[in-house]
């Protein structure tokens, strides 16, 4: 882990070529990310729950309300590009997201719910993705750059890491 930004634990995202072994590792996190943030997240207190990963950063709670909230964005921005040829997707607000009444009254369990139910989603349809259906594209409202689903996929297999590490380092650094 990077310690010295606690920003980035794991560093920021770098896009990479396509590699059958980048594939497989890419799809694991996929599969694997729920259980990864139930691990994350085991044991802790209605406090802990509510400290903040960094200074300035989000509680733990927001951000588990966060990755349910980009993954069901990434399923979203998945089916468009399988189903369209080249599609506007809608970017959002995350900040604006996480002052939404859920992310306060809300228990984690729900996200962690659909994060499972998610996490199902995205590695079947990943999963299925063969050849050249790797670069069907979209672009982003926000960016207005276009992306392919390769890209997309290596973005969401880190996004889950990198919120998985802001509570596993929070975790470190406070001795739970």
């Amino acid at each position: 882990m990077n310690s010295t930004d606690l920003r980035y634990p794991i560093g920021q995202y770098e896009p990479q070529p396509f590699s059958e072994s980048l594939l497989a590792e890419r799809l694991a996190d996929i599969q694997f990310l729920p259980g990864l943030l139930e691990k994350a997240i085991e044991n802790l207190d209605a406090h802990q729950l509510n400290t903040p990963y960094r200074e300035g950063g989000w509680t733990v709670k927001q951000v588990v309300h966060h990755v349910a909230d980009s993954h069901m964005n990434a399923l979203s921005r998945l089916k468009f590009t399988l189903t369209e040829d080249n599609p506007t997707i809608m970017g959002y607000d995350e900040g604006a997201w996480a002052q939404t009444a859920e992310y306060e009254q809300l228990p984690i369990n729900v996200s962690l719910t659909m994060i499972h139910t998610i996490h199902a989603k995205l590695y079947c349809l990943f999963s299925n993705v063969k050849g050249a259906g790797w670069e069907r594209t979209y672009i982003h409202s926000h960016s207005k750059k276009q992306f392919n689903l390769w890209y997309l996929l290596g973005m969401y297999a880190w996004h889950g890491k990198h919120h998985a590490a802001h509570i596993s380092s929070l975790r470190e650094r406070m001795g739970w």
